[in-house]
């Protein structure tokens, strides 16, 4: 068995798999934000809580920020600024002296896709994973592409315009944060939570036009961008994942999108992206972590 490990915004969720990729059994504790003590005493705690560690053959972790996977050094941390040249992998190594690996979130959830999900057996993908902001993953060749500053895939960094006087960019990530958006129709609808993705969806399957209108906004800035990337990467096939992605109204609404703006700008009919859901979801990260772990184990 295999003990994977998603390090995410809310929850750090965990698994025990096969080498097959099978769950034995699945679990999730709240992740603390308020500093690295406190976050490794909880990350900690999940390996220990495994029973007989002896049976566990390799710990495989997906994480926020840019990982160096050779080094396992994190940069920047996303939305754990503590974790910044954090080594978390090493620390793990030598606390419970097992085999462990370390790899980007988004990059994870590109790679559960490319091993047994929705892009197996395509050479060019881009997995968007819609959350806080947009993770992604970029496949070419087969292979999840890092890049010189092992930054290639992250999306959210993408400037859809800027402020001519101030300079000031707005951001692909900010533009399509699912975060945003569901709270965006929650306030416009006056809910108590203004997280409660169930109940905005809600309104957006029942055609409230309040909800819609926002819900419509947002595919069309997220059409936008899968246009830009199809123009520049030229994929065979976009995975989008992340909790939103179980909506079957999203994918509906991304591919009207993607007609409405090719029908009022004539010049972009040479793209015609193909757009799927993530088969993973949720666990994609989790299935991901593992597939790093196997394919840098066999390396070593």
């Amino acid at each position: 068995m295999y003990l994977s490990i998603d390090i995410g915004g809310t929850f750090i969720k965990y698994a025990l798999m096969t080498r097959a990729g099978a769950i034995i059994h699945k679990n999730k504790k709240p992740t603390p934000k308020t500093n690295l003590t406190n976050f490794l005493h909880a990350l900690f705690s999940i390996i220990e809580e495994q029973g007989d560690r002896n049976e566990i053959k390799g710990i495989a972790i997906s994480c926020p920020g840019i990982v160096d996977v050779e080094t396992g050094i994190i940069y920047h941390g996303g939305s754990f600024p503590f974790l910044h040249e954090v080594n978390i992998m090493e620390m793990i190594q030598k606390k419970y002296q097992k085999n462990v690996s370390i790899e980007n979130d988004a990059k994870c959830a590109a790679m559960a896709e490319m091993w047994l999900g929705s892009v197996k057996g395509i050479n060019d993908a881009v997995v968007l994973v819609l959350g806080s902001g947009v993770g992604g993953g970029i496949i070419l060749g087969g292979k999840v592409r890092r890049g010189i500053t092992m930054s290639a895939g992250e999306v959210s960094y993408i400037i859809r315009d800027i402020h001519p006087d101030t300079k000031q960019a707005s951001l692909f990530g900010n533009y399509c944060s699912a975060v945003e958006m569901v709270r965006q129709i929650a306030g416009a609808k006056q809910l108590e939570n203004l997280t409660d993705g169930e109940a905005v969806f809600e309104f957006i399957n029942n055609q409230d036009e309040e909800a819609t209108a926002i819900f419509d906004k947002y595919c069309l800035q997220l059409a936008a961008q899968i246009l830009n990337l199809q123009y520049i990467i030229d994929p065979e096939r976009f995975a989008i994942g992340g909790g939103i992605s179980a909506q079957p109204v999203l994918l509906e609404r991304i591919n009207w999108a993607i007609q409405e703006l090719k029908q009022h700008n004539p010049i972009l009919h040479m793209a015609n992206p193909q757009v799927v859901t993530c088969h993973f979801q949720n666990d994609a990260n989790l299935y991901g972590a593992l597939y790093h772990f196997l394919v840098t184990m066999k390396k070593r």
